[in-house]
């Protein structure tokens, strides 16, 4: 213990000046090793704390950062093969009502081009050897396909990233739309071309469904690129395949500039083969097909993980060791295409901030201790000759620079030694201010101190308002819940029809409402409807919609009626650029007739006694919000004793398997049709099983609402 060391001092005095020097030498060295011990010892606890604390917010913001520039970079890319997916499916649609028709169709001449210096984009007839152009067949199917000249350059003009687009037939005749034609010399084109030798006709044809092809190169351009195409069928028979080239130099580019000093992305196929990379060497380097190896192998270890991950379904991050280097990885799918972008940030990179952060914490520290011992030793000096000067005043000075020295000193050292994680405080008070190093030292750790509470203070503040943020959306989650009818059965005193509706939001609170109330006692309105966008914003823009709706249709009206009016006040100040599909019905309940009006929304689910459940398909409105005075469009129908309604949000038929393939309608009515006489409550429990089954331990996507009917009639009627 310190404590005795004032006394100690004062009695040796008594003895001699050099004693009382040596003896008042010792306590200052032990002193200061106590402290240089304490020092240590905290310094290497706040370190450690520092590094902990830092590495793990260094590490959720590089999984937020990590997984939104994955998620981002996969969905602009998919964008693009979405879009020439969707040009390659109208293309084959129209080709498909030509061959399904023909004789319904004009004969279309394409002339063969012989200047390519004009119009950018031209229709050019390309023939295979051993096709004869001018035998009939092959001129009357000429014509038929000419019909789809003017769609082709339609597409090639609006279309930002179709390269070009052509029909072949197995007859090898080729319909080609090129938007390179004025790169061209009508010299150098030649028009002798089989088609069915190109890997986009033998894919498609042979795997009767939507193709991708492999990175090749453009026949003519030799530009990178894909085709995406599709056969065309009638009776069973190939008739043509349809393509179209995506060019994917811009890509290519993109990723070749995203390398940095702290990582870079690469692409690879659904075969795990590295297809863009800025790598030009080791395994991430981008070769010829042959010679590319499968990264999903196990023997690259986390690597073939994260390409597996990502090429199913969104990636967790994981440190992966390649070429020598570490760092870490994550991806996101390209769902279009069946490929994957993966992201990659060097472990040195990401890391570097917390060891920035632990070296200007060990240099001020090392500062600080040094200028403490700098202060002791000339302390020494000062006392050692002060001692030998002034010898006569020897027991007076020692009593009190005892005091002096040794009682600020014994309070710190207790109060650093008794500092712990809940009170981790050293403040600078008047006991520390002795004039000298003791009091540099005391304000030296006091920084320390006061830099480590905020730093503490910070984290607790961030961690509050995420526990306000939370408890606010629960309170949101019971609010929107309450607002939705949910005591059933809801009108007891009608017996003419049985109801039921639920509702699973996707987030804590979503953008999907279904209401249903009497307008009067012989007519019931029926609401289903799902707002666009997720979370609160829907969730406030479907509190409003569900408002305007009921209040407008208790003023009376038809649906069309009300779903105008309602659209124009949606509309009023809709800066937010929020919109909502709506399904509105007015039954009249004593004889089962109802008009019903569709603004964008699915279409409802009908079934007849002795008949499976089957969609009502009929023309529908635009959504609601979208542009004012639109008109709305109503279908009349006629409910019979027996009849059950279905009628339901995307959510149903879009909840999306791991493997992300949709619920789909066809599951759904099969879901239906299981128990066709069941009541509504049972029939809406039995859809929530098989979704639950199907979607397995993916994340709910989308809200699920549904709400289903079942009329009874009048008891006459009935009887």
């Amino acid at each position: 213990m310190i404590g005795g060391i004032e006394t100690k001092v004062f009695n040796l005095v008594f003895f001699t000046v050099l004693l009382i020097v040596l003896i008042f030498a010792l306590v200052i060295r032990y002193q200061s090793g106590v402290l240089s011990e304490l020092a240590t010892q905290t310094n290497q606890q706040q370190q450690e704390s520092m590094e902990q604390i830092s590495l793990a917010t260094m590490q959720g913001v590089m999984d937020s950062t990590m997984n939104r520039t994955a998620s981002l970079q996969a969905d602009l890319t998919d964008t693009m093969f979405r879009e020439i997916k969707n040009d390659i499916s109208m293309l084959a649609d129209y080709a498909t009502k030509l061959y399904a028709d023909p004789q319904e169709y004009p004969r279309i001449a394409v002339e063969q081009p012989t200047d390519f210096s004009g119009e950018r984009n031209l229709v050019t007839w390309l023939y295979a050897e051993d096709t004869d152009a001018q035998s009939e067949s092959v001129l009357d199917e000429a014509g038929l396909i000419g019909n789809m000249g003017d769609m082709m350059l339609s597409l090639l003009d609006n279309s930002e990233y179709l390269g070009a687009c052509y029909i072949a037939t197995p007859s090898g005749l080729t319909l080609m739309c090129d938007d390179a034609s004025s790169s061209k010399e009508c010299a150098e084109v030649d028009f002798v071309f089989d088609s069915r030798s190109r890997p986009w006709y033998t894919g498609a044809s042979s795997t009767g469904a939507l193709y991708f092809t492999g990175i090749e190169r453009d026949y003519y351009t030799n530009r990178i690129g894909i085709v995406c195409s599709t056969p065309v069928y009638r009776d069973g028979k190939l008739v043509a395949v349809v393509g179209g080239d995506l060019f994917l130099d811009d890509m290519d580019k993109a990723v070749r500039d995203s390398a940095t000093d702290s990582g870079f992305r690469f692409i690879v196929d659904d075969e795990g083969h590295v297809i863009f990379s800025p790598k030009t060497e080791g395994i991430l380097k981008v070769v010829p097909t042959e010679d590319a190896v499968d990264l999903c192998s196990a023997e690259y270890g986390a690597l073939s993980e994260v390409v597996k991950q990502s090429l199913e379904g969104s990636s967790e991050i994981m440190k992966v060791e390649f070429d020598e280097q570490v760092c870490y990885m994550t991806g996101a799918p390209i769902q279009t295409a069946g490929w994957a972008v993966i992201v990659v940030a060097y472990q040195e990179a990401v890391e570097q901030p917390t060891r920035q952060m632990q070296s200007a914490h060990q240099r001020i520290q090392e500062q600080a201790t040094e200028t403490y011992r700098q202060g002791i030793a000339k302390s020494k000096s000062i006392m050692t000759l002060m001692l030998v000067i002034l010898g006569a005043m020897a027991l007076l000075n020692s009593l009190i620079l005892a005091k002096r020295i040794v009682r600020p000193l014994n309070r710190m050292t207790k109060r650093i030694a008794s500092l712990t994680g809940e009170d981790p405080a050293f403040e600078m008070s008047d006991e520390y201010k002795s004039g000298d190093e003791i009091e540099v030292l005391a304000k030296s750790f006091a920084d320390l101190s006061l830099r480590t509470r905020e730093y503490m203070s910070e984290n607790l503040r961030i961690t509050a308002e995420r526990e306000r943020i939370g408890a606010e959306l629960n309170v949101a989650t019971r609010i929107q819940a309450d607002m939705l009818p949910r005591i059933f059965p809801a009108f007891p005193q009608h017996h003419e029809f049985d109801l039921y509706a639920s509702m699973d939001p996707a987030k804590e609170v979503g953008g999907d409402f279904y209401d249903f109330f009497l307008i009067d006692e012989d007519h019931l309105a029926m609401v289903m409807a799902d707002v666009s966008g997720k979370g609160v914003p829907a969730a406030l823009f479907m509190v409003i919609a569900k408002t305007l709706i009921k209040n407008r249709a208790k003023m009376g009206g038809t649906p069309a009626e009300i779903l105008s009016d309602v659209n124009n006040e949606l509309c009023e100040n809709n800066e937010s650029g929020l919109f909502v599909t709506v399904w509105l019905a007015i039954l009249e309940i004593s004889t089962g007739k109802g008009m019903a009006a569709n603004s964008g929304h699915e279409h409802p689910v009908l079934r007849h006694p002795g008949e499976e459940f089957a969609l009502v398909q009929y023309k529908h409105s635009l959504a609601l919000g979208l542009m004012e005075d639109i008109p709305c469009l109503e279908h009349e129908f006629t409910l019979r004793p027996g009849d059950t309604l279905f009628v339901y949000t995307d959510g149903v038929t879009e909840a999306a398997h791991q493997i992300k393939t949709l619920f789909g309608e066809e599951r759904m009515l099969q879901a239906l049709n299981a128990k066709p006489d069941a009541a509504p409550k049972e029939i809406l429990e039995n859809m929530t099983e098989r979704i639950s089954a199907f979607v397995g331990e993916s994340d709910q996507f989308d809200d699920i609402t549904m709400l289903c009917l079942k009329y009874y009639g009048k008891e006459e009627e009935n009887k």
